[in-house]
């Protein structure tokens, strides 16, 4: 009947006797009865014996401390079978306790756990020997009707405290990496949601005459965390394990009743809200089965701060080992971000949820998903974005630095941080702060610098600022340099860009495969909005700079080097002609070598740059071969055309044999060879130091052999090859010198390309 309250099945409630409070009768302080022999054995007594014996633990339990006895006994029984009907009738010994106001409010939670352990963590079902099955059933009862009671019996202002308390406990143990102990759990869950539903009005029992609390109104009755515990349970409802997933659908599809309930009790029962809330009632959460679904569908029921408390339990989602909790945490977040104004209200606690749990963010879809909603807070809400995040530790911290960086990546939503930071910097007068906030400052500099109505003086202030950057930790280095690239994708910023390139230049110092690839990509996109005289200077400088870059182990760096490389050399005027073609010079070998680069990209690249460079020398032969790819006959031409520069050669030669790839190497070494064959200089010291290392310029020292790069190490390589050809070209530099004529090898080099010119 409406309104009034039946005792859940199972559960009874005995009056203390006086007989109880006297010492004599086993009720008075020191007094604790124990279980005989044999208690708790499966048939060793009857239902009222069963209750009787609950009775005697209340008439123990008067002046003594029952809940660590019972504790006790709980971890005492068995965790590998279930024999005994000992965890049922303490389970019923509690409610009875409870129902009495004989269990102080501090060991509830601790006897809960005790219980929650030794009945969840049982093995599944089917792997228990001579499990009577009517016990399982029985004991997992027992333990439902101990949670009626501690929830019904509490008083009205402390029955929503009550049940958060039990769920939060029962969510703890969802968590498991045991299938079976989830299942338990998520099952306790959905008998409190039917407890809810079911109970028309949740008014707080009074026994024994108590009048310290009135009832509890149904209407104003809430979940607490309602938001974290449809969360959890809509992850869980994605579970591979079936009978977790089946039990979490079924406790969503109780808490929907729950939540219908409160809805339909505003209405009266002929409006149209009524009936068409009962009628999503059968339709809205059987039927759904992707994360996605249920978060929409719930969606409308929940107020803001539970809507934030599910974004919030999604993002800490993200960070567990299981593959299925990341991915209905995406899902969940992807049909939030479809409603940004409903769903994502509370910019604060929402940042500082994915800056807590970011580092421990590891797989890229998880990644990605917590980029695409930092991005859409910043497009809907940047002000409160950029001042969250100010607000934060300095840069340095990883998690603020990591947050940066997406905000960093895209051209429309740095704008909007830019602006914002603008603004911040005008209320906090930064410039007067640059001394002591170095890596806040670095952002506001940019901000500054965006900035497109900036007065000179500002601007300028603030480029001097930008030549301490390389005092800066890397990370922020990396940070500014994202933002340039990102900035410079607009023609008018990346031409303001270009008094900034000086210092960016010197970013290419460190040795950070991202810094340097940063930068190259700021000087791609700023050079090519400047004018030939503009650029030539700093085009003339770059090209020193990239020359070690080709060798790196980063193919995306060396690719990335080799095509600017080849690309600024037409950049310079007339008068930096000279100086340039040193450089050109310097990078034809590398070139010639990676044009057998096992990356294609690189390869294809290098071959690319030394066509611009043989056209940038006017070298006709040197043209000719590159255009037709005759790798193997470019080295002769290099040497013969510059007699001057073999000692050069050799010298870069011999660096390379030591390179990574053993394609390069092997070119290496068939140039060294090449390269011997052309010394003017062919002493049997000399061909020493070409074969055994001794250092060049040593001799006569007492540098030993094996100082620099030689070919002897080479016949030990890990490819038979490269051992086989070190081995020959050994044999052929220590051979007698038979000089070719220099005409005829000038002849040969040269007759393609007289022959196409005829």
């Amino acid at each position: 009947m409406r309104g009034h309250r039946a005792a859940p099945r199972g559960t009874w409630f005995p009056r203390r006797s006086p007989a109880s409070r006297d010492p004599s009768t086993g009720g008075g302080r020191g007094a604790f009865w124990r279980p005989a022999p044999g208690w708790g054995q499966r048939g060793s007594a009857s239902p009222a014996d069963q209750c009787q014996v609950c009775w005697h633990w209340v008439l123990a339990a008067d002046r003594s401390h029952p809940g660590c006895a019972l504790q006790v006994l709980l971890k005492e029984e068995p965790t590998d079978h279930l024999r005994t009907a000992v965890r049922q009738q303490a389970m019923l010994a509690i409610s009875a306790l409870s129902s009495a106001e004989m269990v102080p409010e501090h060991q509830k939670m601790h006897l809960l756990k005790a219980c929650f352990s030794s009945v969840f963590c049982l093995p599944p079902k089917e792997d228990m020997q001579g499990l009577d099955t009517s016990l399982y059933h029985e004991t997992l009862h027992a333990m439902d009707c101990m949670l009626q009671t501690l929830v019904l019996s509490s008083p009205a202002s402390r029955l929503s405290q009550e049940l958060q308390r039990i769920l939060q406990m029962l969510l703890t143990f969802t968590k498991s990496q045991s299938a079976a102990v989830r299942e338990r759990a998520v099952r306790r869950i959905g008998m409190l949601m039917y407890l809810m539903g079911r109970y028309s009005s949740l008014e707080a029992w009074r026994p024994f005459g108590r009048e310290e609390d009135c009832p509890a109104c149904y209407r104003g009755f809430h979940i607490p965390k309602l938001g974290q515990l449809l969360g959890h349970l809509i992850l869980l409802s994605s579970c591979k394990d079936k009978d977790t997933s089946r039990a979490a659908l079924d406790a969503l599809y109780l808490l929907l009743v729950f939540l219908l309930q409160q809805r339909w009790s505003a209405w009266p029962e002929d409006s149209p809200q009524h009936q068409s809330v009962w009628g999503a009632a059968g339709t809205s959460c059987l039927s759904l089965y992707s994360t996605g679904d249920l978060t929409k569908a719930f969606g409308k029921y929940l107020k803001r701060r539970e809507k934030t408390d599910v974004i919030l339990t999604a993002i800490k989602a993200m960070t567990d080992t299981s593959t299925s909790d990341k991915e209905g945490a995406s899902s969940m977040l992807d049909e939030a971000m479809k409603d940004p104004d409903s769903w994502l209200m509370d910019v604060p606690k929402i940042m500082g949820s994915i800056y807590k749990n970011l580092e421990h963010i590891c797989t890229e879809p998880a990644r990605h998903s917590i980029d695409s909603l930092l991005l859409l807070l910043t497009n809907q809400y940047p002000s409160k974005v950029v001042i969250r995040l100010l607000k934060y530790s300095k840069l340095a911290d990883s998690a603020a630095l990591a947050m940066w960086k997406v905000l960093f990546s895209l051209l429309q939503p740095l704008e909007k941080v830019l602006r914002e930071l603008h603004r911040e910097y005008w209320k906090r007068r930064i410039h007067m702060l640059f001394g002591t906030m170095a890596g806040d400052s670095s952002i506001f500099c940019l901000a500054i610098i965006a900035a497109s109505n900036l007065p000179s003086e500002t601007f300028a202030a603030a480029a001097r600022f930008w030549g301490s950057l390389r005092d800066e930790s890397l990370e922020v280095i990396s940070l500014v340099l994202q933002g340039l690239i990102t900035l410079s994708q607009r023609p008018e910023m990346a031409r303001k860009m270009k008094v900034l390139l000086e210092d960016i230049l010197k970013t290419l110092q460190y040795a950070s495969e991202d810094i340097q690839m940063k930068a190259l990509l700021v000087f791609r996109n700023v050079l090519g909005h400047m004018t030939r005289e503009e650029a030539s200077p700093i085009a003339l400088k770059l090209a020193a700079k990239l020359l070690p870059l080709f060798s790196n182990a980063s193919s995306q760096l060396r690719e990335s080097s080799i095509r600017l490389f080849g690309d600024i050399m037409q950049m310079v005027v007339w008068r930096h002609r000279r100086q340039m073609r040193k450089n050109v010079q310097q990078g034809l070998l590398p070139l010639l070598f990676h044009m057998s680069d096992q990356t294609q990209s690189v390869a294809k690249a290098s071959g690319e740059a030394l066509l611009s460079a043989a056209e940038f020398l006017e070298q006709k032969q040197l043209k000719y071969l590159s255009q037709t790819e005759q790798a193997w006959r470019i080295g002769e031409c290099l040497l013969v055309q510059d007699r001057n520069r073999v000692e050069d050669y050799l010298r870069q030669s011999l660096l390379y044999l030591k390179d990574a790839q053993a394609t390069v190497r092997e070119e290496a070494v068939r140039f060294t060879g090449l390269a011997v064959r052309h010394l003017r200089d062919r002493s049997a010291e000399r061909l020493r130091e070409v074969c055994d290392g001794k250092r060049f310029g040593d001799r006569g020292t007492s540098q030993g052999p094996g100082t620099e790069p030689a070919l002897k190490p080479l016949q030990k390589d890990i490819e038979p090859s490269i051992c086989s050809l070190a081995a020959q070209t050994m044999l052929i530099v220590g051979s007698p010198r038979k000089r070719p004529a220099s005409g005829w090898t000038r002849a040969l080099c040269c007759w393609p390309c007289k022959a196409r010119e005829k």
